[in-house]
């Protein structure tokens, strides 16, 4: 066995441990249904119920195992606690995630007005200086007199 295998023996006899670390998005299936339900601490035909309730969408293996991720068992967990210790019903759940998805939403957006409110600023700004430069470059003119002096014109004779 080599290093890269597992447990091996290195040189001089000492044995070698490799160990390998996977990150794993939050939304990656990767539990079966009766592991999920036994992290969520339910019973699988719980989770199917909350899924045809719409409450939980597990992703799909492509033979069509249901495949829970980290985020699906914390938001099994949430629906058993709202459910056991706040006393909700369902329907009571579902109203609550609807709800904190579109608090989500507007706290985009807002996020996203507020980003852009600051690049308003900052053109603004910018902008202000521009017209302060512009403004020091300027140089009045002012005329010594505002008295018009008229003047004649003379008509010299035509000639021959």
């Amino acid at each position: 066995m080599s290093a890269g295998d597992g447990d091996g023996v290195g040189a001089g006899g000492r044995r070698i441990r490799a160990t390998t670390r996977i990150e794993l998005s939050d939304d990656r299936g990767v539990f079966m249904i009766s592991v999920a339900a036994e992290l969520a601490e339910m019973h699988p035909q719980t989770l199917r119920m909350y899924e045809q309730r719409g409450l939980i969408e597990p992703k799909r293996s492509p033979k069509g195992t249901r495949l829970y991720s980290h985020a699906d068992v914390e938001r099994l967990r949430r629906i058993q606690e709202l459910t056991s210790d706040g006393g909700m019903n369902l329907a009571g759940v579902e109203k609550v995630f609807e709800l904190e998805e579109q608090l989500g939403r507007m706290q985009r957006k807002v996020g996203a007005l507020e980003r852009r409110a600051a690049e308003l600023e900052a053109e603004i700004e910018r902008l202000e200086a521009v017209k302060r430069e512009v403004k020091a470059e300027i140089v009045r003119y002012e005329s010594v007199s505002t008295d018009l002096v008229p003047v004649r014109v003379r008509r010299r004779p035509p000639q021959r």
